[in-house]
């Protein structure tokens, strides 16, 4: 141990942890072991861990492939890297709340948000604050502000209404 521990640099050392071999039931006992026995309980093939110790494969397409599935999920440089969030379920509510939102406000028209009926995969949540000027007119109290897009929502009042006029003109020309 002394001679691998001198050769080794900075005095580090890495010798491999070999499993013990199956004891073999025959009555003839050999002098030594068969090696290719000893070899097939010991390789493994280059895409497993050995000894707990991640093989790279030779392959450039798979190293390939392997790197850019360490690669963090952003936009991009152009997006300042902005990164893909973890959907929750409260989250994913409120996606589908802010692309259904043409049909919450009659007077309101919104530009269509595109074909494609899926959720985003990148975005960012934030809270808005508001001004100082704003104080009385614009802002929320606190007994209207809610922990998500959705509870806001079916907590108006006016939206409330809204919904059962809809319902009401909907439900009344059937016979």
């Amino acid at each position: 141990m002394s001679e691998a521990a001198a050769a080794a640099p900075i005095g580090l050392s890495w010798a491999p942890k070999l499993p013990s071999l199956p004891a073999t039931s025959s009555s003839r006992k050999d002098p030594a072991p068969n090696p290719s026995s000893a070899q097939g309980s010991i390789w493994k093939p280059g895409r497993e861990l050995v000894d707990g110790l991640f093989v790279p494969p030779m392959d450039p397409r798979k190293a390939n492939k392997l790197a850019r599935k360490d690669v963090k999920d952003t936009t991009g440089k152009g997006w300042f890297d902005m990164p893909a969030p973890t959907i929750t379920p409260e989250l994913k509510k409120d996606l589908e709340i802010l692309q259904l939102r043409d049909v919450l406000d009659p007077k309101r028209h919104f530009k269509r948000g595109g074909k494609s009926k899926a959720l985003p995969k990148f975005f960012q949540v934030g809270t808005v604050i508001a001004p100082a000027s704003e104080f009385f007119s614009g802002r929320l109290t606190k007994e209207e502000r809610k922990t998500t897009l959705v509870d806001e929502v079916l907590a108006d009042q006016s939206l409330k209404n809204y919904s059962i006029e809809a319902q009401g003109k909907g439900n009344s020309g059937e016979p």
